[in-house]
């Protein structure tokens, strides 16, 4: 297991993979870890989470640097990442009792009610595009809800996944409440298996959750799946076009394009269809490529070699089917994984920068003659994680919310996770949530109780 600065190329380190023996000893950890967890209450709970946030605010400089030096994230962008990787933890601390406390439930019993208890240790398969935070997103709530989190995470950022078990470490959270396992996918797959665990929980393609939905579906084991989105980002006649094609140039390029929520298809009304075409090249083309670890640098490098080619080859296909190209599209020389900012015009269903996700800073204009249309288009994609649509009339744009398939649907503003607002997809999206009320209760038995 190998980590390459995808900015220079470097082999960073080598990692040798975890032996049967090591997991299995890991594995016992964490199961011993559980049974001492769960019965804390939520305020001993809520200490230690906010332990571990103070320990990523004191060591968020070298955290983000690591995560700039492993998957190319601009400097900035890590940081933040860092900060809000401790702000989840704070909220779940601050929440979890309030969310999980016993709910009554009139039946014939003398009183009946429904609570909300751990099922153990869950196995988390987790991506590189946001080393921390996806980590954080699931292991916060996971931790307060009284289970224990077991990690598989990519194998470019096996630095970072080492990183935040010694956070936790660090915090002085109980040896095996957070364990790190350096794995490869199909050893992660068989893992689900394991006796020891009780839940899995993947962010990652369409291709590894129908891999990882088999395998619990197999063992019959609870499982949630975050997986590819190619979110519309819709643009109505009324909508100011410069404030718009700066805040779509910005939703694009998060992440260096390298997110499942970035928006992807840019579907504009008719009647502004050319001029916000023109102002989005523009914004896209004001985008600062370069150095991640340089502070004025908006986009990095693509995570992997692989990862470009595929994103370029999508660009160039997409062309030969007839698009038109604004800006960007062409490989650049020296070393790094880097990308530019590409436009494409014209862009129709059966295009793969339609059809497919788009890993990279690449936005794709799609034309809708009507509003009708737009949600059509907007619609017709295997994915449905999220979705925005930008307009003067917010209340018309509401009207639309019930038609659009996506997890979520921001208005006039950019797709985001929120500690406070679930977070999941429908359709080739998966399936669960993560976050908030609906995410910290994935995992738990919801147990009836009934006293006569």
């Amino acid at each position: 297991m190998r980590s390459i600065n995808p900015a220079t190329e470097q082999v960073i380190a080598e990692y040798p993979p975890h032996s049967q023996a090591q997991i299995e000893r890991r594995l016992q950890e964490a199961w011993g870890a559980f049974h001492g967890w769960r019965d804390r209450p939520f305020q001993e709970r809520g200490q230690s989470l906010r332990s571990v946030a103070a320990v990523l605010r004191r060591r968020r400089g070298e955290l983000a640097a690591l995560m700039t030096a492993e998957m190319g994230k601009p400097i900035t962008a890590a940081e933040a990442e860092i900060d809000k990787c401790a702000l989840c933890c704070d909220w779940f601390a601050e929440n979890a009792q309030r969310l999980l406390q016993a709910e009554p439930a009139p039946s014939d019993a003398t009183r009946s009610y429904v609570r909300y208890d751990p099922l153990g240790p869950v196995l988390a398969i987790m991506p590189w595009n946001f080393p921390f935070w996806q980590i954080f997103r699931f292991a916060a709530p996971a931790l307060m809800a009284g289970n224990v989190a077991v990690l598989k995470h990519a194998s470019n950022v096996c630095g970072c996944a080492l990183a935040v078990e010694s956070v936790f470490h660090e915090a002085g959270m109980p040896r095996g409440l957070f364990t790190t396992l350096l794995i490869d996918g199909p050893a992660a797959e068989a893992l689900i298996a394991h006796p020891a665990i009780r839940a899995v929980t993947l962010t990652g393609s369409e291709q590894a959750g129908r891999a990882v939905g088999a395998a619990a579906g197999a063992a019959l084991k609870k499982c949630v799946l975050e997986l590819g989105g190619s979110d519309p980002f819709i643009v109505l006649a009324d909508a100011d076009i410069e404030a718009t094609a700066a805040a779509a140039a910005a939703a694009r390029c998060v992440n260096s394009g390298q997110s499942c929520i970035a928006a992807k298809r840019f579907i504009v009304a008719e009647p502004i269809a050319r001029r916000f075409e023109e102002a989005l090249a523009a914004a896209m083309s004001r985008q600062v490529v370069g150095d991640p670890m340089d502070r004025a640098t908006q986009i990095g490098p693509l995570a992997r070699a692989d990862l470009r080619a595929t994103v370029h080859e999508q660009v160039q296909r997409t062309l030969d089917a007839g698009a038109r190209l604004l800006c960007g599209g062409r490989l650049p020389s020296g070393r790094g994984y880097f990308y530019p900012p590409t436009v494409l015009a014209d862009v129709q269903p059966g295009m793969p920068a339609f059809d497919q996700e788009t890993f990279g800073p690449v936005a794709a204009v799609t034309l809708a003659r009507s509003v009708d249309e737009a949600v059509e288009l907007a619609n017709r994609s295997p994915f449905g994680l999220g979705a925005s649509i930008w307009t003067a009339d917010a209340a018309a744009a509401e009207g639309l919310v019930p038609r659009i398939e996506a997890g979520c649907v921001f208005i006039n503003g950019a797709v985001k996770s929120d500690p406070r607002l679930p977070f999941g997809g429908v359709k080739n999206s998966g399936y669960g949530r993560e976050l908030a009320a609906a995410g910290i209760r994935e995992f738990v038995n919801i147990k009836t109780v009934w006293i006569a």
